[in-house]
């Protein structure tokens, strides 16, 4: 079983002889379910494809987990040959069956066509981008003092797990022994941290912190109008001073958040990287035991990578708008 990444084309294929096949039918189901079939008529001595991702990624409900164990689809695609057009006649042949879980995740250009995760890493990996391109694989998460997470792998047999740290940990290890050592910070003179939760590369959740100073912004919009405030009674017309001529309805806003990063190394740049790709990004407002998990979007577009070399300390600024507005209006 492939784990496939659905943010990119992935294409499932068949060969098609050279006479006696007029058309390939192709079945999707996905988590138990058949919610697709497709027919395409076909020439003789080809290669036939049909791409799934985008039918089987409408199908992942991407929401925030408090166990970080990462949502996926079981996808089920059988491709059957027949010997009239439109997907009639009879099977030629047998039938190709493809058996995948499919995650929101995606490859680069570089990864080439139908990518799979963990993009080319040997198993078991923890599902977060390497520190350096070394073998094996070495991990390093930065965290505040104190402060607990999870991380999500996949193990030697392709099955997913998720590692739980605590406070006091500076390192965890998965039960086939990866390794994944954790940097404290002291962040106490800004405040808690922020710690921005993202469905990474992978298509599982993974925490950045922004250990130092934040910001935030509110933004009003507004509709308005000219009202008639002239009243009529027995003595002549009138008009109230307190009673403003020029109303204000349909009042609403948005915030937003500026979190500086505090000064990560060179090897963070793919975690930045991943954070501005990302769909689905959620900020924890916990401070001091209190708050919510809460969805918001990356408002800064562009960002130009540090390096030791170039920059010496690396550091980023990133803005985030809350990804609703401010005054309830949820209907």
């Amino acid at each position: 079983m492939a784990n496939i990444a659905l943010r990119n084309p992935q294409f499932k294929s068949i060969a098609i002889p050279a006479s006696g096949v007029l058309s390939t039918v192709c079945t999707v189901t996905i988590d138990g379910t058949l919610r697709y079939t497709l027919v395409k008529n076909v020439q003789p001595s080809t290669t036939i494809n049909f791409d799934i991702a985008e039918l089987a990624r409408d199908y992942i409900e991407i929401e925030y987990q408090s166990t970080y164990v990462p949502q996926t689809v079981a996808i089920v695609t059988v491709l059957t040959n027949k010997d009239g057009l439109n997907g009639t006649g009879s099977d030629v042949g047998s039938a190709t069956t493809i058996t995948d879980r499919g995650f929101e995740a995606y490859g680069t250009f570089e990864e080439g066509v139908n990518p799979e995760v963990p993009f080319g890493r040997t198993k078991p990996t923890y599902l977060i981008p390497i520190n350096e391109t070394t073998t094996p694989d070495t991990f390093t998460i930065l965290a505040p003092n104190g402060v607990g997470g999870r991380l999500p792998h996949i193990t030697s047999l392709n099955s997913i797990g998720v590692e739980i740290y605590i406070g006091s940990d500076t390192s965890v290890t998965t039960a086939d022994g990866v390794v994944c050592n954790i940097k404290r910070i002291d962040c106490t003179k800004y405040g808690e941290g922020n710690r921005i939760i993202y469905i990474n590369k992978y298509g599982v959740q993974q925490d950045l912190w922004f250990f130092l100073k934040e910001t935030r912004n509110l933004a009003r919009t507004n509709e308005g109008y000219k009202s008639n405030i002239i009243t009529y009674p027995s003595g002549g017309a009138t008009y109230s001073v307190q009673d403003a001529p020029n109303k204000v309805f349909n009042t609403q806003a948005k915030q937003t958040h500026t979190f500086s990063s505090g000064y990560y190394p060179e090897f963070a740049n793919q975690q930045f990287e991943e954070l501005l790709l990302s769909e689905f990004i959620w900020w924890s407002t916990f401070k001091k035991g209190s708050g919510v998990i809460i969805p918001v979007k990356v408002k800064t577009s562009s960002v130009a990578f540090k390096t030791s070399v170039n920059d010496r300390l690396i550091e980023y600024t990133i803005e985030f708008e809350e990804a609703f507005d401010y005054i309830n209006n949820i209907r």
